[in-house]
């Protein structure tokens, strides 16, 4: 692994830096890296930091611990609309958008070195990234409908772009883990490496990256973006748009409540 120096410990984020390479470490492992509210404050502050370095010229993102990010972290309970009813449409806005957009934005390569469960919005977070790299242990989830929801962050149109339809909605309706092998047999990830050697490899790609031409880098990103996610706002608020109707559901309070009692749900399409 490269000797990376620490450039700032966030409460929830470590920001490091070995020469050109930022790296961005999610550091809640006693939470497999759930987010919240702090994280995104944390995750925000150090991406910005990165955008304003030009002496940064790759990053890489990866997980504390077991996990890379457990999605959002559902012992933290929901921020409540005025009515009392939770309000995930607000917390998509203000919580989750903006750090995907950055990701999608930032005119430096950003590479995933997926280190464990990438799961619900931890999934799109991955997949927001331009390469993603994969451990064989790790595995994507999109958890959204084992608790009644749909998904959010951008992965309905991170992973159709990636995977096609077929795959996506499979990945949606079915709601199973997709491991690192599957993940790069169907195209979800870049490359996969044994458990053990997943950081050296990211650490490499990263430092291959920003010896580049980093210019080259922030222009074929623009290409892909106009290409791929064009409509990525529209996206995004109509994720949270839906969300929000399924938040109104009693499959979401009957999914949430039977996750936390690490029961079966019992749905009753209401």
């Amino acid at each position: 692994m490269s000797d990376y120096e620490l450039v700032h410990a966030y409460e929830t984020v470590n920001l490091q830096r070995a020469g050109g390479v930022a790296r961005i470490e999610l550091n809640r492992p006693e939470r497999m890296n759930a987010w919240e509210a702090t994280l995104t404050r944390d995750l925000r502050a150090a991406l910005e930091r990165v955008a304003e370095d030009d002496g940064l010229r790759a990053v890489l993102l990866t997980g504390a611990g077991r996990g890379f990010c457990s999605g959002a972290d559902l012992s933290a309970g929901f921020d409540p609309r005025p009515d009392g009813k939770p309000d995930l449409l607000t917390s998509l806005r203000e919580r989750y958008h903006p750090v995907i957009t950055t990701i999608r934005e930032l005119p430096k390569p950003v590479v995933a070195a997926v280190n464990g469960g990438a799961v619900g919005v931890g999934c799109s977070l991955a997949l927001a990234c331009d390469l993603v790299l994969a451990a064989e242990s790790a595995y994507f989830l999109l958890a959204f409908v084992n608790i009644g929801l749909v998904p959010d962050g951008g992965s309905s149109a991170f992973i159709p772009a990636r995977v096609g339809l077929t795959r996506a909605i499979e990945m949606a309706m079915l709601g199973e883990r997709v491991h690192g092998p599957k993940a790069l047999d169907w195209g979800l990830v870049n490359a996969v490496h044994p458990d053990d050697e997943l950081q050296d490899a990211a650490d490499a790609l990263v430092a291959r990256l920003a010896a580049g031409p980093t210019l080259s880098y922030a222009g074929a990103k623009r290409q892909f973006n106009a290409w791929a996610y064009a409509t990525l706002a529209e996206q995004l608020e109509l994720e949270a748009s839906i969300q929000q109707e399924q938040a109104l559901t009693q499959d979401f309070i009957e999914g949430v409540t039977a996750f936390l009692q690490k029961r079966p749900a019992t749905f009753e399409g209401r």
